[in-house]
């Protein structure tokens, strides 16, 4: 077979994602927490939910939720102060794991991986039979149960991860990937934050294929850059690769608030999601920061950046936080409401390997 035809053949990647990772985490290693609700989180007043099991999120608790608000809906929660530390050793001996079927691993967080199985180094033609597979492993190895996504591309994997979860996997062929797409509400979509669905509700677009009778140059007016990206995926055309081993230049999150945000209580819990986000992406891909930036857009939409670094990449989240709060406390009180917030991370670099950590498993 030619290069030139190896080309045209369909990709084959997974997209695996760890069932409430954290919080299972705890229920594995604490048999005490088993079939309880579980929050791993502080349920501090200012406290955030960085994780809720399944027992929790049926009474509608789920990460990023205020911890007071996570209370008031399961008086019964028990929270669990986060152990970083334990949660990338698993990380890593899930990447292990990964590592045997692909080279080709793109970490999304502690988590999540992208994995193009295209070509794979066990020889399977069957990509639904390599996830089961690597699933199975993942069980029989850290006790925790994973679900995956199989596709043509890294949108429709991701999205196809979710359909059969927990502990579950689903297929989007190319042949169903386009009808899938347009059947889908847009806010469903991922890379579709709630801000980019109020608006997309605004101009009528409800779903994919609302979406994809949107022209280019629409969309492009409407979403700058994202515009191609948005036509594309209204079609279940997505060509971005699956990148191993790659270090950005920077890595962000930002999130845009329902109601403008006036009190530093009510900032910091929202920036403490965006601060997981971003330290669990550096420590799924080794990668270590010493540049630390906030954005605060206001209700008028001017928006003012503030920046920190620091000599050597932070060590733990713990001293990230503290640069955020250094960072966030002088522009209060505000000018006026802030609509939206952003952590950045950059000046970033590899960090040096370190030997994968032995864990004993409490199964």
């Amino acid at each position: 077979m030619t290069g030139e035809d190896n080309r045209e053949r369909p990709r084959k990647i997974v997209h695996v994602d760890m069932d409430a990772f954290y919080a299972s985490v705890e229920q594995r290693d604490n048999p005490d927490l088993r079939g309880v609700p579980v929050a791993v989180g502080s349920p501090a007043a200012r406290g955030v939910v960085a994780a809720a099991s399944y027992e929790a999120r049926k009474f509608g608790v789920h990460s990023a939720m205020p911890s007071v608000t996570a209370q008031r809906k399961c008086p019964d929660l028990i929270f669990v102060k986060p152990r970083f530390d334990v949660y990338k050793a698993v990380s890593l001996q899930i990447r292990a794991i990964f590592a045997e079927y692909t080279p080709m691993i793109e970490p999304l967080s502690l988590d999540e991986a992208y994995l193009d199985v295209t070509e794979n180094l066990k020889g399977m033609e069957i990509a639904t039979e390599i996830a089961a597979e690597i699933r199975a492993r993942i069980k029989a190895v850290t006790g925790l149960n994973a679900s995956a996504g199989i596709s043509y591309n890294k949108f429709l994997a991701k999205m196809a991860s979710d359909l059969n979860k927990p502990n579950g996997q689903a297929v989007i062929t190319p042949k169903n990937g386009p009808a899938f797409v347009e059947q889908l509400p847009v806010k469903k979509f991922h890379g579709v934050g709630p801000a980019t669905a109020e608006k997309m509700h605004r101009l009528r677009i409800e779903t994919g294929a609302d979406l994809k009778e949107k022209t280019l140059d629409f969309l492009v007016e409407h979403f700058g850059k994202s515009g191609p990206y948005f036509y594309g995926i209204a079609r279940g055309i997505d060509n971005r690769q699956v990148k191993p081993d790659r270090v950005r230049k920077s890595v962000g999150a930002e999130d845009t608030f329902s109601q403008d945000i006036h009190s530093h209580e009510s900032a910091r819990e929202g920036l403490q999601p965006l601060i997981e986000k971003v330290w669990g992406y550096c420590e799924a891909n080794e990668i270590g920061a010493k540049t630390v930036t906030l954005k605060v857009k206001y209700a008028d939409f001017s928006q003012i950046t503030r920046s920190k670094t620091v000599p050597a990449p932070l060590p733990a989240i713990a001293e990230l936080e503290d640069v955020v709060d250094m960072l966030l406390a002088p522009i209060f009180p505000p000018p006026k409401g802030i609509r939206l917030l952003g952590v950045s991370l950059s000046s970033l670099e590899r960090r040096r390997p370190e030997a994968t950590p032995q864990l004993r498993l409490a199964l």
